[in-house]
């Protein structure tokens, strides 16, 4: 009986430290839409999200050598936005462009950076909410 009390203390410990990290994620994710400039190409915040994804050119995202610059690159945030009814399904659009990435102050190519990090941990909590609300609907047809 221990274990499993166990487990479940540990488990809510996860939780709760997941949704304190996700608070505080939206935060700064907040604060860098403002100090990047994506808000001058959406009107607000929460339309951020309606985009599929948001990619970055001219740094890397990879966890090895997050942040290194691509040289001859240009430094640039897009967005990817999907239709279904379009002729042309996946369209990119520009959020942001900052020049060739090796004449981007490197505080400011980190806060790119940490931005799409940052966007693509909260997608990813909104993935999971998604998946899991189609998940429940399974019970309720079988009823």
């Amino acid at each position: 009986m221990s274990s499993a009390l166990d487990r479940l203390k540990n488990l809510t410990n996860k939780i709760s430290s997941y949704e304190l990290t996700r608070k505080n994620n939206m935060t700064q994710l907040r604060e860098l839409f403002i100090t990047i400039g994506i808000d001058k190409k959406i009107d607000t915040f929460e339309d951020l999200f309606l985009f599929k994804a948001i990619n970055l050119s001219g740094a890397s995202l990879l966890e090895g050598n997050l942040g290194e610059i691509k040289e001859g690159k240009y430094l640039q945030i897009l967005a990817i936005s999907y239709d279904k009814n379009a002729k042309v399904k996946s369209k990119n659009t520009s959020l942001a462009y900052f020049g060739r990435v090796e004449s981007v102050e490197c505080d400011l190519k980190d806060r790119v950076v940490e931005f799409i990090i940052r966007y693509r941990f909260e997608k990813s909590f909104m993935t999971l909410e998604h998946y899991n609300g189609m998940l429940s609907d399974f019970g309720k047809k079988s009823e």
